[in-house]
């Protein structure tokens, strides 16, 4: 008896590559090239003072280095994770035989960068993770039976990542569901808060957290609308200016998304219970760097750093704000309005 020949398998069809949109594509899902780390891409999106999308360039490595001096065996705490990149330059100054905490609220982007970190080879003896805001380091703190660090950093600004994905919110070029939040997972979008807020309380709002000029004006054209995308508030915005220049315009809408987004996350509050607890997160002679960009949160710090030098908690404080170099606000633009500040908690001097 023959044995019956089964048909061969049909091969699988062939599947076109998806087509590059262009040498520069302008939407975020079109951007696969910098999303799957082409590596001539994301060269040439460097070379051209951006940041590749999905990513985030560290500002002020080499000042921030200097300001909290790691030394191999200390304790360091990143407050504000983001993608990693100054928690893998502390790393490698620390060790061996020192641990990182690096702690983060963002439900998103947290994940993936403990899993670059992880990727890199740093396992849970020197880099553990905590989905927390840095106003939660005290109890993160003592959960790893920790008196306190030897350095701590937080990086207070919005991560490229957040930025640039439009589904996020933050976005005042790309169009996208008006949200905003840094944890999605908590609180409610700058959608409600929109329909929610009256004329006066907007204005406030405008004044405290983005110094902005024509807040009154503006709280009239905004408050309790219904407005659902980042587009529609831009234009909302736009609309309610009188006539003036484009740059005018667009730094108007800048200082409404930052006021907002402020509002949002609660972050004056969290960043205020954050500095009363931190003098008491450090060890003697513990170092602290804090990255803002924008004069509210400055202000908070220059006044806290001050009051805590001349009630004798620090035993200095940086006598300027440190800001980027020229060279570096060429080459990541994103970086021109960071302002450091550092310093150091009364007692013992870290052994170098």
């Amino acid at each position: 008896m023959s044995e019956e020949k089964l048909p061969a398998p049909s091969p699988a069809p062939h599947k076109r590559r998806v087509r590059y949109r262009g040498k520069n594509p302008r939407r975020f899902e079109d951007k696969y090239k910098e999303h799957g780390r082409d590596p001539e891409t994301i060269a040439k999106v460097i070379a051209s003072g951006k940041t590749p999308v999905g990513t985030h360039r560290p500002i002020l490595v080499a000042e921030i280095l200097e300001a909290l001096a790691p030394q191999p065996g200390e304790t360091a705490v990143d407050c504000t994770l983001g993608y990693g990149g100054h928690a893998q330059e502390l790393l490698a100054k620390i060790l061996p035989g020192g641990k990182l905490l690096g702690l983060d609220q963002d439900p998103v982007e947290f994940p993936k960068s403990e899993a670059r970190l992880r990727a890199m080879g740093f396992d849970e003896k020197v880099f553990t993770a905590h989905r927390s805001n840095f106003a939660g380091l005290p109890q993160i703190l003592a959960a790893q039976n920790l008196a306190g660090a030897d350095l701590i950093l937080a990086d207070l600004g919005v991560s490229s990542m957040q930025i640039d994905d439009p589904a996020r919110g933050f976005s005042v070029k790309l169009d996208g569901p008006l949200d905003m939040r840094m944890n999605p997972q908590r609180g409610q979008p700058a959608s409600v808060l929109l329909q929610k807020i009256k004329p006066d309380a907007l204005a406030e709002l405008l004044v405290n957290n983005a110094d902005e000029p024509r807040a009154a004006s503006l709280a009239s054209q905004l408050a309790e609308k219904s407005l659902s995308s980042t587009r529609q508030l831009a234009e909302a915005v736009r609309a309610a200016l009188p006539r003036s220049g484009k740059g005018d315009a667009d730094l108007t809408v800048r200082r409404v998304f930052q006021a907002l987004r402020i509002a949002v996350n609660d972050e004056f509050s969290a960043l205020e219970n954050f500095l009363r607890n931190l003098p008491a997160c450090l060890k003697p002679g513990g170092r602290v760097a804090l990255l803002t960009f924008h004069s509210g949160e400055d202000r908070r710090v220059k006044k806290a750093f001050a009051a805590g030098l001349a009630s004798g908690i620090y035993s200095k404080i940086s006598d300027e704000v440190i800001r980027p170099t020229p060279a570096e606000q060429h080459s990541n633009p994103r970086s021109a309005p960071a302002k450091l500040r550092w310093a150091i908690r009364a007692g013992e001097v870290a052994s170098a």
